[in-house]
């Protein structure tokens, strides 16, 4: 087995090179921007490896100068970067991002049609050969980058099941992405139904299943075959229910300053994941993830607020 083949978590997805503004105003009329990394199963990784997990991350990088600074990131944060490939001759995804000086959501523009990351397929399942992972983390994102992606996605979460490893699935909702709505509800439910965690933001949640309440959501989906669910409320912090019978609301971590909401999510979900794997029960995890996630939007980029061991506080 390679030195690879022992993960404690695996994820997929497109690493993108974010350019966020250092000033106010519209994205056409910014002339400075600072560059970060940023990718929604990239932060995850990036977090979890922070907190001292061995994290895979299973990806192309564009042959180009943002895949190369990316694949240092990789380098540098520790994640394993065996998987992450360079496709030659494609360019790699990126996005700009505003600055709100009252911390409301920024204009984003993101840049990715035709990136490296689009164009994997099962077919790079074959880079996993010989590994095994305690637990697989995916996003809606995977599944709507294109029809090849999709694939992907269906055969890691078939794997995971296969191999015995526990799934967490994270919507995080892309609509333009999807070629129409009902596609992008009947896939995203899918991957729920067969999931040991989902993680629905509340308005996500309203979208894919029609109701309105925190509690009717999370029923929704266990009710499909999900283990537990932990639906997102902002600042007013989590709601989480599982199979066995816990139903619990966990209150919102209060900042003093909203920087950048972006990421917040992802935060939240190293903060689930993390705490269980190492056994926490399930309203202590979304008590960490509502931490991180407040820690989060207290910095300008996606990762910049995601602790270390050290840093964490919960």
């Amino acid at each position: 087995m390679s030195a690879s083949a022992a993960l404690d978590v695996l994820t997929a997805g497109e690493a993108l090179v974010l350019l966020a503004a250092e000033e106010t105003g519209g994205l056409h009329a910014v002339e400075r921007f600072r560059r970060f990394s940023a990718g929604a199963e990239l932060n995850v990784a990036i977090g979890l490896a922070r907190l001292g997990l061995r994290v895979g991350y299973l990806t192309r990088l564009g042959d180009d100068a943002f895949g190369r600074f990316l694949a240092e990131v990789l380098r540098r944060e520790g994640i394993v970067a065996d998987f992450a490939s360079v496709d030659q001759g494609s360019s790699n995804g990126f996005m700009l991002k505003s600055l709100e000086a009252d911390g409301t959501d920024p204009q984003i523009e993101y840049f990715r049609r035709g990136s490296a990351a689009s164009r994997m397929h099962a077919g790079d399942l074959a880079r996993l050969d010989g590994t095994r992972a305690r637990h697989l983390h995916l996003t809606g994102i995977l599944p709507a980058l294109s029809p090849g992606c999709s694939e992907l996605a269906q055969r890691l979460a078939e794997r995971a099941r296969e191999q015995g490893s526990s799934l967490s699935f994270d919507p995080n909702l892309r609509p333009r992405l999807w070629p129409d709505r009902e596609q992008m509800i009947r896939s995203i439910n899918g991957f729920a139904a067969i999931s040991d965690l989902v993680l629905p933001g509340l308005a996500e949640g309203r979208l894919l299943t029609g109701r309105a309440q925190p509690d009717d959501i999370a029923d929704f989906y266990l009710a499909l075959g999900a283990g537990a669910v932990v639906v997102k409320l902002g600042p007013d912090g989590a709601y989480c229910a599982n199979q066995q019978g816990l139903r619990a609301h966990v209150p919102g971590v209060q900042v003093k300053r909203v920087v950048d909401t972006v990421g917040a999510g992802d935060g939240f979900a190293v903060g689930v994941v993390s705490a269980l794997l190492e056994g926490l029960p399930l309203d202590a995890a979304a008590q960490r993830g509502c931490a991180i996630g407040a820690r989060v939007v207290q910095f300008p980029g996606d990762c910049d607020g995601l602790p270390t061991r050290a840093q964490l506080q919960v």
